[in-house]
């Protein structure tokens, strides 16, 4: 993966983040939130092209985006908003990252 690649999938997993947060609050009755949360869906699907555009394989950049997004998702949540945050929960999210590791690994490329 190039470092344009690379930086672009970490600009969309933040914006991505930054919008479901943004969600998040805005269904607690704050209206500007929604500028957030949409600005965030866009941008992150429009930096995902980007990746996919220098040549990532859709699957592994789909797998690191939302595995990734869902593991600060789930901390963030648990640290801001008090969700709960158990041993299971950790577990399937390791879960997950272990198999986008996998589908990375077994692209053979």
């Amino acid at each position: 993966m190039t470092g344009a690649a690379l930086l672009a999938l970490a600009g969309a997993i933040v914006s991505e983040v930054t919008g479901t947060v943004s969600l998040r609050l805005a269904t607690g009755g704050g209206k500007r939130w929604w500028v957030g949360a949409i600005v965030g869906y866009v941008l992150a699907f429009v930096l995902l092209s980007v990746v996919l555009s220098h040549g990532v394989p859709l699957g592994v950049a789909y797998g690191v985006w939302s595995a990734t997004g869902v593991g600060l998702t789930a901390i963030i949540s648990r640290v801001f908003f008090k969700e709960p945050f158990t041993w299971v929960m950790g577990l399937g999210l390791a879960l997950i990252m272990g198999g986008v590791l996998l589908i990375e690994f077994g692209g053979g490329h």
